[in-house]
């Protein structure tokens, strides 16, 4: 009766009510375990894991009723595990995607464990690498400098193929790290450019040396060329004042540390020298004509004159006609 309706098999009409009753039993089953075992824990992080559990088990043994029941129909073993993997694959996309990226990150290696890395708007040191997701101790964020605040942040594999990946530490563990200084116009600048290139070479002397070898280490795997590794103090002019820059290379992990010595060598210096300020957003008014050069002075604006008197006809104060 039902072949004749729907076209349908009495062996495709068992295989369909076995199935049916399979996935009922086992949920029905499940339930009733459920309701005998939950009253025993109070706990309801005990109580979740039960849930998850035997949610898990039941889904391995209906696959394998489901796999028993389905085989002979079917009848290519082949054929049903090709089914069976295009629906996972589709059915857990996320899951193979993860799956994917784990095997990338261990062949291609753009990471490892303990090197710090940025992977879109998150930054961290990896602290642990899984099938599915690595996890980052994270830097920065609302902490203003290169250190932890204390987060851990897991993110799915998946993630090194749709974002932008950075990694600070790999092949090559140095970063160019710089430090505005602005002085006033009428600080001696040469004076204040040599403090601070002093400065900078006597804190960072061995440093450039270290970062010579690394990234002698790190060419032999990336086109990284550098020409010169030693600490510049750069000049410009900004609307407060003179902008001198120091642009050095640093550790990544001590750039907050190497900022603070040298910040406090620098206002020790200005602190001696007389002829040297600090300048900051300030609003002033200049006057050329004192101010400025002596070949580039304006001049004074001249006074108005004011006219003289028009005297009337016959008014006195006129000499006297003869």
């Amino acid at each position: 009766m039902i072949e004749e309706l729907t076209g349908i098999t009495p062996a495709f009409q068992r295989e369909l009510a076995l199935t049916a009753l399979t996935i009922v039993g086992l949920w029905l089953l499940r339930r009733l375990i459920l309701r005998l075992l939950r009253p025993r824990f109070e706990d309801p992080k005990t109580q979740y894991k039960l849930g998850k559990t035997s949610a898990y088990i039941a889904y391995v043994v209906g696959a394998v009723l489901l796999l028993e029941i389905w085989l002979e129909t079917i009848g290519n073993l082949g054929t049903f595990l090709g089914l069976l993997t295009a629906g996972l694959a589709i059915a857990l996309k996320d899951i193979v995607s993860n799956l994917a990226g784990w095997i990338f990150i261990l062949v291609r290696q753009p990471f490892s464990v303990g090197d710090r890395v940025q992977i879109g708007e998150h930054r961290g040191d990896v602290v642990d690498l899984r099938v599915f997701q690595f996890t980052l101790l994270e830097v920065g964020n609302w902490v203003h400098a290169d250190q932890s605040t204390g987060r851990i942040i897991h993110i799915p594999n998946a993630h090194v193929f749709t974002e932008p990946l950075a990694n600070d530490t790999a092949e090559f563990e140095y970063v160019w790290h710089e430090i505005p200084i602005l002085i006033t116009f009428e600080s001696d600048w040469r004076k204040a450019k040599e403090l601070l290139q002093s400065i900078l070479d006597e804190h960072m002397r061995e440093i450039a040396a270290e970062a010579a070898q690394s990234l002698r280490r790190g060419s032999r795997r990336f086109l990284i060329s550098y020409r010169k590794f030693s600490p510049i103090v750069y000049t410009s002019v900004e609307d407060s004042g003179v902008l001198l820059t120091q642009r050095f290379l640093a550790p990544v992990r001590s750039r907050r540390g190497i900022t603070q010595g040298i910040w406090e060598a620098i206002l020790d210096a200005f602190h001696e020298a007389d002829d040297i300020d600090l300048a900051y957003p300030t609003q002033r008014v200049y006057l050329n004509p004192v101010e400025g050069k002596s070949e580039a002075r304006a001049p004074w604006p001249e006074a108005p004159s004011s006219p003289a008197p028009r005297r009337s006809p016959g008014s006195g104060g006129g000499p006297a006609e003869g």
